[in-house]
């Protein structure tokens, strides 16, 4: 990738996202994903793979008992579980997520993950203008 400095693992955003069409293939982008040497702080591994202006969608891989901790998001949150098991917690409500389950969260809805088994997540964050006065 020409325009990729050292220490970066991909393409930069801009020119990453710059295509008018995308087209992924989820399972190829999770196998290339599980093959970097280091995990995030929490021990998950994830792409962006498409910004534009609000929206953002990424694949989120969990080791066992990974987890994201308790956040909010100026925007509507789905989480759309690909593989696994993943418990979400949302202002003290449990969802119990398999692969095919679909959660919509509204702007702002403070959640947490945690992975009961190695699990796939597609997230997609679509940030509300009228949410930006939410705290984090």
């Amino acid at each position: 990738m020409e325009d990729q400095k050292p220490g970066r693992l991909r393409q930069h955003p801009e020119s990453r996202f710059a295509a008018p069409q995308h087209s992924f293939n989820l399972d190829e982008v999770a196998t290339r994903l599980k093959q970097e040497l280091h995990a995030g702080e929490a021990g998950h591994r994830q792409e962006t793979l498409f910004k534009h202006g609000p929206t953002s969608v990424s694949l989120f891989l969990f080791g066992h008992l990974t987890r994201l901790a308790p956040h909010r998001a100026k925007g509507v949150v789905t989480i759309h579980v690909l593989k696994g098991h993943l418990q979400v917690m949302a202002e003290n409500q449990a969802h119990d997520l398999h692969a095919g389950h679909l959660l919509v969260l509204s702007p702002g809805v403070e959640h947490d993950v945690v992975a009961r088994e190695e699990s796939q997540m597609l997230l997609t964050v679509h940030l509300d203008v009228s949410a930006a006065n939410l705290s984090a």
